[in-house]
């Protein structure tokens, strides 16, 4: 067993016992940070060269998980696995959704946000949308989803991230707001926060524009950069993560004036790999892929009190896992009527033993090539679809919804990430016994994912 898992079997074992001694009252806060098309690599504390202060010192206070993982490579489906606990194509989330498209989270599904709101916490979204058509009254809204307060847009801060004119209040249109995007997010979460009752739990989802494209940045961190010697691209993405780093520090700063950080589990991560090399350093592929570079992800779990400061965790972690572990320490009840695909971290750390999963993790994106991944300890298989068309738009059209629901998985490929991350050596024909229970076992889930989600009527659409 390793120190760095004994490490967090204790702090843990820790944790449980405070959470046995503690009444309704002390349920924890939840505030859910995610960065969008932030890579890997992105953060200080994960090698890069971006200052990231604030950012670091979160970790330094609390778990860095150096093996997070997104639920999918791509933005929407993304989001819905982290709101809803499940793979994304059980919800019929099967890549981004672009402005006008149908397909978006059903009224079915049930989030974390109505689990806690069930439970008595008030509930706020912050951000990026991205999972139906803000505004919209022909598609379920943000409130419809569980939030009491939302302020965001449906998908990227236009025309970038300096004076918006398309964030929406509770669905009301607000025309031009002034500032950054990451600025204005987290005033409305200040805001918003400064009105729960202080013997009120909060559940905050805060999901920040950046580093998406098309970026704006303040011109003195992009001359900083740009006095190190990058490139203006380079310079103004590393700008770009640094304003936000600054609004973490805001974001750290409000909650202990508030008196709200001592019981407060902050989750930070990214919703998909990076769109650049140096976001996914030692990673193969980049967003949209299924390879480590398109979902693994930073993650950093900040607890004050609750974990022991400066743990890094080796665990194989997902997105996926924070439905049910949230549900865990809030005392909230899942739904038990259909499948989950995340495990709850506590027990398992508890008895400082690796997370044991009913199933393995599986990831799935039609459009690329290969289209799914699932883990299965250190070993990785990946496989390819048996589809016809094999080039597709970046958004789901009416050829791509037949496709997705028969075509089969018919080729793989086999990695050991403790030896090989960067995944270049395939060992399908080293280990044929392995290569084919594990084959087997994706061909099945997939199977069984893709005739759980739903099928859109993509008639009347067209991009």
């Amino acid at each position: 067993m390793s120190s760095r898992r004994l490490m967090l079997s204790s702090t843990f074992a820790f944790l449980l016992t405070c959470l046995n001694a503690v009444g309704r009252a002390d349920e924890p806060n939840v505030l859910l940070v995610m960065l969008d098309d932030a890579g890997w690599t992105d953060f200080g504390c994960y090698g890069s060269d971006i200052d990231t202060p604030n950012i670091d010192a979160l970790a330094g206070e609390g778990v860095r998980f150096t093996d997070c993982h997104a639920a999918a490579p791509n933005c929407s489906p993304s989001r819905a696995g982290m709101l809803t606990g499940r793979m994304p194509t059980r919800a019929g989330i099967y890549s981004y959704i672009p402005p006008g498209h149908p397909m978006h989270l059903r009224n079915e599904e049930v989030t974390l946000a109505e689990v806690l709101k069930e439970h008595g916490y008030a509930t706020g979204h912050f951000g990026k949308w991205h999972l139906s058509q803000v505004g919209s009254d022909q598609q379920p809204q943000p409130s419809d989803q569980g939030f009491d307060h939302s302020l965001g847009t449906t998908n990227n801060a236009k025309p970038n991230h300096l004076n918006p004119t398309n964030f929406y209040r509770n669905g009301q249109k607000l025309g031009q707001v002034k500032g950054y995007s990451c600025d204005i997010v987290v005033n409305e979460f200040d805001q918003w926060l400064s009105d729960v009752p202080q013997e009120q739990p909060f559940l905050g989802v805060v999901w920040f524009h950046e580093p998406h494209t098309p970026i704006a940045s303040p011109p003195d961190l992009v001359a900083k950069y740009r006095d190190r010697g990058l490139t203006k691209k380079k310079a103004k993405y590393f700008a770009n993560i640094e304003n936000v780093d600054r609004a973490m520090g805001r974001l750290l700063h409000l909650l202990k004036s508030a008196g709200r950080a001592d019981n407060t589990f902050l989750f930070l991560t990214s919703d998909n790999g990076g769109v650049n090399d140096w976001s996914n350093q030692g990673l193969r592929g980049r967003k949209s892929f299924v390879y480590e570079g398109g979902q693994r992800e930073p993650g950093i779990l900040w607890w004050p009190d609750k974990i022991k400061a400066g743990t890094v965790s080796d665990e194989t972690v997902s997105h996926l896992d924070l439905f049910p572990t949230i549900c865990e320490i809030t005392g909230a009840s899942p739904p038990a009527d259909r499948s989950l695909d995340g495990t709850s971290w506590l027990p398992h750390l508890v008895e400082g033993e690796a997370l044991t999963r009913e199933t393995p993790l599986l990831w799935y994106f039609y459009r690329v090539a290969p289209a799914a991944a699932m883990r299965d300890g250190d070993y990785v298989l990946l496989g390819y679809l048996d589809d016809p068309i094999h080039k597709h738009s970046h958004a789901l059209t009416k050829p791509d919804m037949p496709m997705i629901k028969s075509a089969p998985l018919h080729r793989f490929e086999l990695y050991n990430l403790a030896t090989d991350l960067d995944q270049t050596t395939d060992l399908s024909l080293e280990h044929p016994q392995r290569l084919q229970k594990m084959m087997q076992t994706m061909q099945r889930m997939h199977r069984e994912v893709v005739s759980e989600g739903p099928s859109w009527n993509l008639d009347d659409w067209r991009r």
